[in-house]
């Protein structure tokens, strides 16, 4: 079956032959800073320009934005460059100035999606507006939370929307700041196929050196786009200094992204894929076929404990075995975080099953 043909709709409007590109400061600091990264930015790939007005800030103490003087700011930059505007509101009043300001993109942050509360007022403050409204994933791995916010503003007659990918957050260790999760992105977009997908490479790695990389994964994805926080002096940043590049680097990035493309008619290539792909089928099915035999022998296990009274999880075990799996999978060009991932899954269900058998 082909890929669902995404209309995208206000996208569309845009006409744009590149990928959607929403770049400026983390925050809005001075009229002076605003404006000079907006002309470094006039000319270029950039269709909109972001800067937070309002910080909402993870502990007190921080810079938490300049407020709504900023949008007088960014009234100037898009008089003064024609650069369409954009900046993150989390609460009606935050709407009702962006709307006055004539702001042309606002989004909902992922603090703010976590709180269904939060995301009703912002859609009924916005109620049948004709502005584009982008919706970020939630702080933590929630896909329902994400769908539950998308539905929110659809049902506030919001026809212009499109979500962002900025990653989510973990407890446990990781090479990102939010690890990305590409999986629920997918799986949005599965559910949403028309609505524009924007990547934030910015706050999924937290550092300005794999900015670049996430961005082209994005892209190798079909992303529709990209939202990449730039300052003219990024180590001078009143927040989130470590992950802002310069006009200059996120110039040269434009020119050195790949865009791959949507599909292809060539017979050769489509004879392959479905080789390819016939290949992926058998695999998996085996797949199943293991797991559902590990299973059974799990259950062989579960009876065995309750004829001995003996407890379902045995802790020494279980670390023995997922640090053996760490080291085998990098002997087959697996990753320490995958394998964690499945096999903490597999030993879930196998509990589960093992729960089970003591209950009957």
């Amino acid at each position: 079956m082909g890929k669902i043909k995404k209309s995208r709709k206000w996208l569309d409007k845009l006409q744009l032959n590149h990928p959607l590109l929403i770049a400026g400061p983390c925050s809005a600091e001075t009229e002076d800073q605003v404006l000079k990264i907006a002309h470094e930015l006039k000319g270029t790939d950039v269709s909109y320009y972001r800067a937070g007005i309002w910080k909402p800030r993870t502990r007190p103490g921080n810079f938490e934005g300049v407020g709504a003087l900023g949008l007088k700011w960014l009234q100037k930059v898009k008089s003064q460059t024609g650069l369409k505007t954009a900046t993150e509101v989390a609460n009606r009043t935050h709407v009702e100035l962006a709307l006055e300001h004539d702001i042309d993109l606002l989004w909902i942050g992922a603090r703010s999606t976590v709180s269904p509360f939060i995301v009703q007022e912002i859609a009924d403050a916005l109620k049948g507006t004709n502005k584009v409204v982008l919706i970020k994933n939630p702080v933590n791995p929630d896909l329902a939370l994400w769908l539950g916010a998308v539905e929110r503003l659809k049902s506030a007659e919001i026809k212009n929307l499109g979500v962002i990918h900025r990653g989510f957050s973990t407890y446990g260790k990781s090479k990102y700041r939010n690890n990305p999760e590409w999986q629920l992105a997918i799986e949005l977009q599965t559910k949403f196929p028309d609505l524009p997908l924007i990547n934030d490479p910015s706050h999924i790695t937290g550092k300005r050196d794999m900015v670049f990389d996430v961005s082209q994964t994005a892209l190798d994805l079909n992303f529709d786009g990209l939202m990449i926080e730039t300052h003219i002096n990024p180590d001078a940043a009143w927040s989130d200094a470590a992950q802002q590049i310069t006009p200059k680097t996120l110039i040269q990035y434009t020119k050195d992204l790949k865009i791959r493309k949507e599909s292809t008619s060539e017979v050769a290539y489509t004879d392959e894929l479905k080789k390819l792909r016939a290949q992926i089928d058998v695999v998996d099915n085996q797949l199943l076929e293991i797991l559902g035999n590990r299973m059974l022998v799990a259950e062989a296990i579960g009876k065995l404990k309750k004829e001995k009274n003996v407890a379902v999880l045995q802790s020494k075990r279980w670390n023995e075995i997922l640090g053996k799996m760490v080291l085998e999978g990098e002997q087959h060009k697996l990753s320490e975080e995958f394998i964690l991932k499945l096999f903490k899954a597999i030993h879930q269900e196998s509990i589960n099953h093992q729960k089970q058998i003591l209950k009957d």
